[in-house]
């Protein structure tokens, strides 16, 4: 883990600095001239590192809301219902999962704030990098180039999750300026992400081991291919042959890899396992580093139940929130490896040595067992609902592995030596294959031809043994589109994408599933949060929200 730890170990030089973005949020910060900072090149690498710890506020951060709990739990695959005494929370979740949010939403205030603050940790190094020698910071034109570059593409990116969220947003370059920024429709802000990516693409490095968890040449491919994979939806406008041309920069090995060239892992757990930093196909991820830099996961509190460690080894335990939206869990076959890998159902027996693990609400002192349902009928009720579940409701998450005890000397369990130290992945590589033969299937007018099946299934097998393969293959008969949501739906989930996958496939407002009604096609977008407005009057509320 020694390349991705950089991040962290080089903040220990950091100091507090102006980090204000648009001043659309009233969070003060300590503040230090920069004429004293940027002096070697250790300050400088501390300054375009910073923005990377915030990123772990992106993905299910206890007490927080990133771009991801929008995302996912307003879906088809994920909900966060009330469980007895927990879960509640002012009902925040079951608004996200009924799409009845309001313009109040804290939740959505929070991940407004989250993404320009990250952003604002982006503009301030870009600014006083552009406007310093290199000669004073001990760098050298290229590596000032490279960093700059970097830093863009960051900021490409919060952009690029705000525009999915919020649609028409304001864009800021540099910090404070405007003070109250108007709001840009979307269209001029997808230009305005395409263009920052094209103008520094070729200046960033390449991925590589060293800039792993990193913004970087591929991170910057595959944020087209996300623009140009939603374009229509987006902007009104296809764009499925520029889709197809970026997903190739990947697949070609034009953006470098972990071995010079990106290739799709031989199985479905090397993205996913606390060694996952050596994948072949990681593209840009969050990085943690817990053995050297005591920087772990956040995302356990939302997925883990509160005697998780029990069920797994360590010491992670979590709120019990996220579960698996009832009736997802039979739509992956069982001779799928996915199944039983990523999801966790049944009755739970403690890792250590097979005894029971005893549930403590409910079902208090009675062996835990998660159900595919949000009741498990304990009083002979047939309700399943987001205000019926019990502690014990949904299949639960089980995809990222945190490094579980295994056995040591004379049979003692011990921790593995990565414990805590997994990679979230923003972007894979069988993101990319999938994204290319939805491009290639939408051109064609909805069918498949031997290409796409092909980029599909080189995904697909390795969710099968060689024996059950034969049977499960896809032919460009069996590959329709609908086909290829479902597959989506079961490779892609948790990691963010289902909310987008819904509104390209024109089922998130008008679709339902379990406990939800279709909504309204205002709901693609999320409203401006009414703080921000009361903050800055010159935003403008996207139509449908007073």
């Amino acid at each position: 883990m020694k390349n991705k730890s950089i991040i962290y170990l080089a903040l220990a030089f950091m100091v507090s600095f102006t980090i204000s973005c648009t001043k659309l949020d009233e969070n003060a910060y300590d503040q230090l001239l920069t004429d004293e900072f940027y002096n070697n090149k250790t300050e400088v690498l501390s300054a375009v590192l910073r923005p990377y710890t915030h990123a772990n506020a992106w993905v299910t951060p206890s007490g927080q809301d990133g771009w991801w709990r929008p995302s996912e739990l307003s879906a088809d695959q994920l909900a966060w219902p009330t469980k007895g005494r927990h879960g509640e929370d002012n009902g925040k979740w079951k608004r996200l999962h009924y799409h009845s949010w309001t313009v109040d939403e804290d939740g959505l205030n929070r991940a407004w704030v989250l993404m320009y603050w990250g952003m604002g940790l982006c503009n301030d190094p870009i600014e006083n990098l552009e406007k310093r020698d290199i000669g004073k910071m001990g760098i050298t034109q290229v590596e000032k180039d490279a960093y700059i570059a970097e830093l863009k593409l960051l900021r490409a990116f919060h952009y690029l999750k705000l525009m999915d969220l919020f649609g028409n947003i304001p864009v800021v370059t540099k910090v404070g300026e405007p003070a109250k920024p108007n709001t840009m429709p979307r269209a001029q802000v997808f230009n305005f992400i395409e263009q920052e990516i094209k103008q520094n693409v070729d200046k960033a490095p390449k991925l590589s081991k060293d800039q792993l968890g990193r913004m970087s040449q591929a991170g910057a491919y595959a944020m087209l291919v996300e623009l140009y994979l939603n374009a229509e939806a987006w902007t009104g406008t296809a764009r499925w042959d520029d889709c197809i041309a970026a997903a190739n920069k990947l697949i070609n090995g034009e953006a470098g890899g972990q071995n010079g060239k990106m290739e799709l892992d031989p199985n479905i757990s090397d993205q996913f396992r606390p060694e996952n930093n050596l994948s072949k196909e990681v593209i840009f991820s969050i990085a943690y580093d817990y053995t050297l830099a005591r920087f772990e996961p956040s995302w356990p509190s939302e997925f883990f139940h509160f005697k998780q460690r029990e069920i797994y080894g360590g010491g992670r335990n979590g709120n019990n929130g996220v579960v698996v939206v009832p009736g997802v869990y039979p739509t992956f076959e069982n001779a799928d490896l996915r199944k039983s890998n990523w999801l966790l159902i049944g009755k739970m027996t403690k890792l250590a040595d097979g005894t029971p693990v005893l549930a403590s609400e409910e079902y208090d002192g009675q062996q835990l067992e998660f159900v595919d349902n949000i009741r498990k009928n304990k009083n002979g009720s047939t309700l399943s609902n987001m205000s019926e579940g019990e502690e014990n409701s949904g299949v639960r998450f089980n995809k990222y592995k945190l490094g579980n005890q295994v056995a040591g000397p004379g049979g003692i369990p011990a921790i593995n030596v990565n414990y805590n130290n997994t990679d979230w992945n923003i972007y894979r590589l069988t993101w990319i294959y999938f994204a290319k033969a939805e491009a290639i299937m939408r051109k064609n007018g909805g069918a498949a031809n031997a290409e796409a099946v092909q980029l599909i299934n080189d995904c697909k097998k390795r969710a099968y043994t060689e024996a059950d393969w034969a049977t499960h293959a896809y032919t460009t008969s069996t590959l329709t589109l609908n086909e290829l949501l479902a597959e989506r739906g079961r490779e892609f989930i948790f990691e963010g994408f289902r909310r987008d996958d819904l509104i390209r496939w024109k089922k998130f407002s008008s679709g339902s599933w379990w406990d939800h009604n279709p909504s309204s096609a205002t709901r693609e977008l999320f409203p401006i949060p009414q703080q921000q407005r009361n903050l800055n009057t010159n935003l403008s509320q996207n139509p449908g929200y007073n």
